[in-house]
């Protein structure tokens, strides 16, 4: 029985001197890229929404992004100002969606900071915010950070955030919120009466009321009855401020410009009033065309010469005299020169005289370059 040759192995894809493959593998620029499932998608912005419905200052600081990044990015931040304070969840999430998309800007890390101590993810406020204040170098949200700590459960790191910080070249609101949350991390840890001189600021005065002063009213009302004083007074107080802010605010009236849409019978009445008034503005330019011109700018005016003014010459056949004396007298020419006169032209150091055309003959009238001018 004969031997079967052994069967010719498949021939090995690709040219020589790269790797094999396992069959049903694909190399890495055709494999899909893998997307993490556990990401929630980007809430829906409804179409009423736009890009101007964001503060001016926060979109000028898009334009590092492309056209269509910063439209979608402007529409999600704009939703967490709308929606900041009676739904911080989805306020939240169209925040986290802004940071996908642009996680680099200042804006961003500021708002999800926001958003997430709105939910109490103190962690990633902290983070977001710090950051924040790392790029830009401002303390604006540094009541946030120093409660951010607190929520965290470590009150001797809120006062170590603090270190260092001039309050009094703070902003108002921020000086405010800041000593309310200072305070408060001295109560944490069962120092009343720091906590006391913490809120003890200019700004805790009945005389004048800030959108922050009823908060720190009743802060420091708290801060008395942790003391065992009495802090009736600053309640009302407090109440007091709260209906001064609101009596202050009023009514809010939206003002719409009130657009009026003609209707077809008015349209084309007021086009006819058009070709009207048209009409009669050509027939007045004509009726005054018989009588003057157009006149332009720095024109006199057009005065018609009245008939019979100036008597008109009569008419006076020409005669061979007349005609005599008009006329150019003609040069005289040659005979020898084909019809054309004769050009006399000076002699000049040593040149030869003469005709024009003697000059245009083999050596009639030039000499060489090196002897023009002299005479042998």
């Amino acid at each position: 029985m004969e031997s079967r040759r052994p069967r010719p192995q498949a021939k090995e894809e690709g040219p020589a001197g790269r790797g094999s493959r396992q069959e049903g593998e694909r190399p890495v620029w055709q494999q899909r890229v893998a997307r993490d499932k556990d990401v929630e998608k980007s809430p829906l912005i409804p179409s009423e929404i736009t890009p101007e419905d964001l503060d001016m200052g926060a979109r000028v600081q898009l334009k590092t992004l492309t056209a269509e990044n910063a439209e979608m990015t402007a529409r999600h931040l704009a939703m967490v100002s709308l929606l900041i304070d009676q739904d911080p969840e989805l306020a939240h999430k169209h925040a986290q969606a802004a940071a996908r998309r642009a996680g680099r800007l200042a804006i961003v890390h500021e708002t999800l900071g926001i958003t997430a101590y709105k939910t109490e993810d103190f962690a990633l406020a902290l983070r977001e915010l710090l950051t924040h204040r790392r790029l830009t170098g401002s303390n604006d949200q540094l009541p946030l950070i120093v409660d951010s700590e607190r929520g965290m459960g470590r009150p001797e790191k809120a006062l170590e955030a603090i270190a260092g910080i001039d309050r009094a070249k703070l902003p108002v609101g921020v000086r405010i919120n800041l000593a309310i949350v200072v305070s408060g991390a001295r109560l944490d840890l069962g120092q009343a009466k720091q906590a006391k001189q913490e809120l003890e600021i200019p700004e805790l005065s009945p005389k004048t009321v800030y959108p922050q002063s009823p908060l720190l009213f009743r802060s420091y009302a708290e801060v008395l009855r942790e003391l065992g004083q009495d802090a009736d007074e600053w309640e009302r107080l407090a109440d007091r401020a709260q209906q001064a802010l609101d009596n202050a605010d009023g009514e809010v009236f939206e003002l719409f410009e009130e657009i009026v849409i003609p209707s077809s019978e008015q349209m084309e009445a007021s086009k006819q009033a058009k070709v009207d008034k048209a009409k009669r503005f050509l027939d007045k330019r004509g009726s005054a065309g018989d009588s003057q011109r157009a006149r332009r700018d720095g024109d006199k005016p057009f005065r018609k010469r009245p008939e019979g003014d100036r008597p008109e010459r009569p008419y006076r056949p020409k005669t061979d005299s007349d005609s005599a004396a008009g006329e150019r007298p003609r040069r005289p020419y040659s005979p020898d020169s084909g019809g054309k006169p004769e050009r006399k032209f000076p002699d000049r150091g040593g040149r030869s005289g003469g005709n024009f055309s003697d000059r245009s003959k083999p050596g009639g009238g030039f000499k060489p370059r090196g002897n023009r001018g002299q005479s042998r």
